[in-house]
């Protein structure tokens, strides 16, 4: 057994830790706490979602932004708006999230999973086989891995299928110097609290479509006349004129404090996406230099914002693994392997919710030896060394073992 007093010093800083927030946020919540004003539609005009709503478009480069308590809130919003017939079969990863498929079953349409490869993108193979049948495609830009845009987009448009983007851990990622999320006809971010914007909670969807983003902010809480807080111009005032009182109310607003938290960090974005990206490919350098482990490059015009770094682990058996992430532990840096815990959300054969399904092989091939370790934009590139030192430590005492043939 090693001796720890030999194993390299861990980061000085918890790698699961969520960012800090910044001074210009704590000064908007006290003067929102002061006000008492938290709910979104007491203010007229300039409530803290408002601002949020109106300079997260700006970012984006789109023409309406809804803000909503989760990404899934806004997925959910995104399918409702579309109008999608209950059992509408959409297609989405199979590597995403729990919360991805919820949606979906929340809005009573049918997941079709679709298969994805090492390199955490669906394989359009897969993909081209299921369209026959679908009503709309929910891409998941899992772990902000961006699958080919411009193959799926022609793919659905040649079978006029709506197209979602979940781009909660994509924001700042560019597809060709296209944002991600304003690929498809909707695009939907998450400000939880290990996103690049960190309001604890929260979510926003983006569109050009006027139709859509009335639908969406009716069924999201806008009842009796507050939608004409949303500032509509002569477009969305038709729509929302053609809508209201025609929808349901499902209440998944955004509070002004949430907002208060979210929106200055928007100024922030720039400084944060140049430093997530740094350190990914930094740490990524460092460990592809053990022939163990493998970071898939980025696609083609890909240009991504992490702030978390994923690998494969090569040749090595499930002892090996385990015996990999229990080192990295003790070198003070968490690894999770999706596919090795029992009830990991990002693992599909753990989603029970979704009854009888098919397995999908390549998926959980993948699951089985993808590693997840986060990486807050705040780390020092000293830091992120250290990360590098303990995970290469721990995969070469991993696989200095004897591999366990046969069991």
């Amino acid at each position: 057994m090693r001796d720890t007093a030999d194993a390299p010093p861990a980061a000085t800083l918890s790698a699961h830790d969520a960012d800090p927030i910044p001074d210009a946020a704590r000064a908007a919540i006290g003067a929102l706490l002061t006000s008492g004003d938290l709910f979104r539609y007491t203010a007229d005009a300039n409530a803290p979602v408002t601002l949020l709503e109106r300079d997260f478009a700006a970012l984006m480069g789109s023409r309406y932004a809804l803000a909503v308590a989760s990404c899934s809130a806004a997925l959910f919003l995104a399918m409702r708006a579309l109008d999608l017939p209950r059992g509408a079969r959409v297609l989405t990863p199979a590597f995403t999230f729990a919360a991805v498929p919820s949606s979906i079953l929340h809005a009573d349409c049918t997941p079709v999973l679709i298969e994805c490869g090492a390199d955490y993108r669906i394989d359009l193979a897969d993909f081209e086989a299921k369209l026959a049948g679908a009503d709309a495609v929910l891409i998941s830009h899992m772990r902000g891995h961006t699958s080919d845009m411009d193959a799926i987009m022609a793919l659905a448009d040649a079978r006029g299928l709506p197209v979602i983007e979940d781009a909660a851990h994509s924001l700042g990622t560019t597809w060709h110097g296209r944002k991600i999320g304003t690929i498809g006809r909707i695009g939907c971010f998450s400000f939880q609290s290990y996103k690049m914007v960190n309001a604890g909670e929260g979510g926003i969807l983006i569109t050009d479509d006027a139709d859509l983003i009335a639908r969406a902010v009716i069924m999201s809480g806008a009842y009796e006349h507050n939608w004409k807080k949303h500032a509509p111009d002569a477009a969305l005032a038709a729509a929302f004129a053609r809508w209201q009182n025609r929808l349901p109310l499902y209440n998944t607003r955004m509070s002004n404090l949430s907002a208060a938290v979210a929106h200055p960090q928007l100024a922030e974005l720039p400084a944060r996406i140049a430093a997530g990206r740094r350190n990914h490919d930094r740490l990524a350098e460092r460990l592809v230099t053990s022939r163990h482990i493998g970071v898939p490059a980025p696609l083609v015009g890909e240009a991504r914002a992490p702030d978390s770094i994923q690998f494969n682990l090569h040749d090595m058996d499930a002892a090996q693994v385990a015996a990999f992430v229990d080192g990295a532990s003790a070198n003070g840096v968490k690894v999770q392997v999706f596919g090795s815990s029992r009830d990991n959300a990002r693992a599909f054969w753990n989603w029970g919710f979704l009854g009888s399904q098919p397995d999908l092989p390549m998926t959980r091939a993948m699951l089985m030896r993808a590693c997840d370790v986060r990486l807050p934009v705040r780390l020092s590139v000293t830091e992120i060394d250290a990360i590098a030192d303990a995970l290469l430590d721990a995969v070469q005492i991993a696989t200095a073992r004897p591999r366990a043939f046969g069991t």
